[in-house]
């Protein structure tokens, strides 16, 4: 069962050349069948490892060594089912809003980060998200 979900930016300071950054991960967390808690990290729609460890922790884009991230910002995303949240219905035959099907990822590069993997995936500047 889902008990919270909630976007939370991570900074990072590398204690090597000291670049600083940081990046915007999805939370769950979740309570299972035996009464205890986990938590989930996602970025970008992609499950990750926690990066508040060592092995979850993002390469610096300057130099390449792994830094711990710490909580600087959160925001909890209401769960479902609240008694006085509005809603609507979905019709049956599931055409109710398609466009969402098209619409493009809102990726964790709200603000500038670096890249998962490599060059290719750098963000480009969003004059929007200013």
């Amino acid at each position: 069962m889902i008990t919270e979900l909630a976007v939370e930016r991570v900074e990072f300071t590398c204690g090597s050349c000291w670049h600083r950054w940081s990046v915007d991960y999805d939370v769950q967390r979740n309570l299972d069948g035996r009464g205890e808690e986990w938590e989930y990290f996602y970025r970008d729609n992609t499950a990750v490892p926690s990066p508040y460890t060592p092995e979850g922790a993002p390469p610096c884009e300057h130099c390449g060594r792994h830094w711990v991230g710490h909580l600087v910002a959160r925001r909890p995303v209401p769960l479902p089912g609240t008694s006085d949240a509005p809603r609507s219905r979905i019709p049956p035959e599931g055409l109710h809003r398609p466009e969402r099907l098209l619409a493009p990822l809102l990726g964790a590069d709200g603000h500038p980060q670096p890249p998962r993997d490599g060059p290719a995936d750098r963000p480009t500047a969003n004059p929007d998200s200013r």
